[in-house]
């Protein structure tokens, strides 16, 4: 008489269990469940089928640990005022799960916050850290290459100067060229340029850009504004303040806006505290092509960031088949719409 199957309900199902059951080697059974492994169909559905009996999930930590990777990678995200960053974490995210990486998402708010995130991400023993933002700093990226824990540490989004980082962007200069050569071509001449954070660390050349590509071509310097975050309500404030107290004459022509976010708060302030229209009274332009540029209240011309490119970059440098030359020349798309 058959022998009842034992109960593991309240134990740990091992890869042993699994093999005994399917009939192969526990070998057998630790390539089933590697992405690229060499193992024939039938071999791998009989371990999949007794994995699924028995309630067998793979020691995630103790793979990580043979191998030396654990397929994880820790996002971490500082500015989550910003549209954008829900719009990249979701191509970021399908990418990396589709390619067999999981991510481990931290919301960090200032330097010591990242500092400490990218401790906590050594001791995870992550394949890479991905820094998505603006508020980090020479010193945390320096904290971070310290404890030689973490394998990779990619900027994205922006460029970074420090050599131990990879940095993975559109190609800022040819995107903010393109604006500036569409804004001139619609009579635009009196340009403000609303920035947001003036960081060093790892930056963004638009602003550079457009005002070296504006004087070169009319030897004048256009203004510019920042705020320090890429909020709304912050590019709301700063565009009420800086245009209180101008006559009509003294107001700019187009408001050029380091991204979507800042544009949607400066087309907010333009209509309701300035009483004026967009863009018969004043243009405005954005960067990012977030949902709400498209929507009828805003209709904002920008420029589409590449991200599944940018993102499908992101996996061949995890990979070790990216090529360096080409991380930060991904190229976009100008959207035109009725803002400017």
């Amino acid at each position: 008489m058959r022998e009842p199957d034992v109960d593991k309900r309240d134990e740990t199902v091992t890869a042993d269990d699994v093999a005994k059951r399917a009939g192969v080697s526990r070998w057998t059974v630790n390539r089933a469940f590697k992405k690229d492994a060499s193992i024939s169909q039938k071999s791998r559905e009989k371990v999949m089928g007794a994995a699924k009996q028995l309630g067998y999930v793979p020691d995630l930590l103790a793979s990580s640990l043979a191998s030396d990777r654990s397929n994880m990678v820790c996002l971490l995200i500082d500015d989550f005022a910003n549209p954008h960053k829900l719009v990249m974490l979701e191509r970021l995210t399908r990418f990396l799960r589709k390619n067999g990486w999981d991510t481990l998402l931290v919301n960090t708010s200032d330097e010591e916050d990242t500092s400490a995130a990218l401790l906590n991400a050594s001791q995870r023993r992550v394949d890479a850290a991905v820094l998505i933002g603006s508020q980090f700093t020479d010193r945390s990226l320096a904290t971070a290459l310290g404890a030689r824990r973490v394998r990779k540490l990619i900027v994205f989004a922006r460029t970074s100067e420090n050599p131990n980082t990879i940095s993975i962007c559109c190609d800022d200069r040819a995107a903010m060229n393109e604006i500036a050569n569409y804004i001139i071509g619609k009579g635009y001449r009196r340009p403000l340029f609303l920035a947001g954070p003036q960081t060093s660390s790892a930056h963004l050349g638009r602003k550079e850009t457009f005002l070296t590509k504006w004087h070169d071509t009319f030897s004048t310097t256009p203004e510019f504004i920042s705020v320090a975050r890429y909020d709304p309500q912050l590019a709301y404030d700063r565009i009420v303040s800086h245009f209180a107290g101008r006559t009509a004459q003294e107001i700019t022509d187009v408001i050029v806006c380091e991204n979507d976010a800042l544009a949607l708060g400066a087309m907010d302030a333009i209509r309701t505290e300035m009483g004026l229209r967009v863009p018969q009274d004043i243009a405005v332009t954005g960067f990012d092509d977030i949902p709400q540029a498209d929507s009828a209240n805003y209709r904002i011309t920008t420029y589409r960031q590449p991200l599944s490119a940018m993102a499908e970059g992101l996996v061949q440098v995890l990979k070790g088949t990216a090529d360096s030359d080409q991380l930060c020349h991904f190229i976009g798309k100008l959207v035109e719409r009725e803002s400017a």
